[in-house]
């Protein structure tokens, strides 16, 4: 009676943790979870530096400070109901305005998808615009512009050099979440 019963659950935490614990020390944090949780978070989370400069430029931008394709985009959280911000660079391309997340499925995307609109603010003009996600057959041209555009600013979170051609953002196209705005009024732009 003293023995524990071993569940398939806690034969596989267990089985799970022996894993972990046999990744060399070098390997990611990452990695660990991984194998513990069976998947990986599809977003690439910024260093503490990047989060203090992104906290500054977005005061900047709000203060309409920055070049003509930074904004600060704000959502309202999909579950504490509060407007969150951060800095962003809109890709004009072809006569369309696009939200690219090269950091993946962040929090801004995941508040963006649910409440189907966002906010661009730089200074004292605050523009609606109702989002519409754009499929992964369309977003490799797009990536290609949006990296040739803001290699500077971009190039670290993607596999692929600026200046590649389109076909070959095809196989990564479904990493990047992409958004094309939409006039909040419904009426085309």
């Amino acid at each position: 009676m003293g023995a524990k019963r071993r569940t398939r659950a806690t034969v596989a935490v267990s089985d799970a943790r022996t894993s972990a614990m046999s990744i060399s020390r070098r390997s990611c944090a990452t990695c660990v979870l991984h194998v513990l949780y069976g998947s990986v978070s599809d977003v690439l989370e910024p260093s503490g530096r990047e989060r203090i400069f992104n906290k500054v430029f977005g005061v900047l931008v709000g203060l309409g400070l920055g070049a003509r394709h930074n904004y600060l985009l704000q959502v309202r959280g999909r579950t504490t109901g509060r407007v969150y911000s951060t800095p962003v660079n809109v890709l004009e391309f072809r006569g369309k305005r696009f939200l690219i997340a090269p950091r993946g499925r962040t929090q801004w995307v995941r508040n963006a998808e649910a409440t189907g609109h966002v906010v661009l603010k730089r200074g004292s003009s605050r523009q609606s615009f109702r989002i519409r996600a754009v499929s992964n057959e369309e977003k490799p041209q797009i990536l290609k512009a949006y990296l040739d555009r803001f290699r500077l600013t971009v190039q670290r979170y993607f596999p692929v050099p600026a200046g590649s051609g389109a076909q070959a953002f095809r196989d990564i196209a479904d990493r990047y979440p992409v958004f094309e705005l939409l006039p909040a009024n419904g009426t085309p732009r």
